[in-house]
């Protein structure tokens, strides 16, 4: 059931930040350049795939194929096309990250955002004839600013917790089960050090 709200959740998005691009206006900056006020929250939405893509794996660029598609009839076919080709260039880019890295999640999804917003951003501008060093700059900083408030509150929670959600779940079906060796030897924060303790 969480996988599925992961899922949808992820092409609402998705669908929702096309939609936003097709008609919110563009922001003309002081050099001249526009800007595309919806980038604020793609930030956003590549934290939700990161999250989501931890519960189905690569199948995450089926959600983002159905997320375009949709996003052909309620945006426009441009937008639809440069989103879906900007997102499976972010996503190769994070699946390299997230399959040959081993750094706690949090790091992992600030890692991804300060990978994946600069080529994003110049993918999809460059489709949409939008592609200029303030325009990439501006709206990859703009995506930056949503990654960033979501990888304090990650990292935040993380902290208290001490242990990633699925790590602290497995721990306490152990101790349920009667398996009382579970100090793995790592640093003892939170929720986790109280079980061990």
């Amino acid at each position: 059931l969480r996988t599925m709200f992961s899922l949808f959740t992820y092409i609402a998005l998705l669908v929702g930040v096309n939609y936003a691009f097709a008609v919110t206006p563009l922001v003309q900056l002081p050099n001249g350049d526009l800007w595309p006020p919806a980038s604020l929250i793609v930030g956003f939405v590549f934290v939700v795939r990161d999250f989501a893509k931890r519960r189905v794996g690569h199948h995450i660029l089926w959600a983002m194929l159905a997320g375009c598609v949709v996003s052909w009839y309620m945006a426009t076919p441009q937008l639809a096309v440069a989103s879906a080709v900007a997102f499976a260039v972010g996503e190769l880019g994070d699946w390299a990250l997230f399959t040959f890295t081993r750094k706690p999640f949090s790091q992992r999804i600030l890692i991804s955002s300060l990978l994946g917003a600069p080529l994003d951003s110049l993918v999809f501008l460059l489709f949409l004839g939008l592609a200029t060093p303030w325009s990439i700059g501006i709206m990859s900083l703009s995506k930056l600013a949503g990654s960033f408030l979501v990888f304090f509150l990650v990292r935040n929670v993380l902290q208290q917790l001490g242990k990633d959600p699925g790590e602290l779940n497995a721990i306490a079906h152990r101790v349920v089960e009667g398996d009382y060796n579970i100090d793995d030897g790592s640093k003892k924060l939170g929720v986790y050090a109280s079980i061990v303790e």
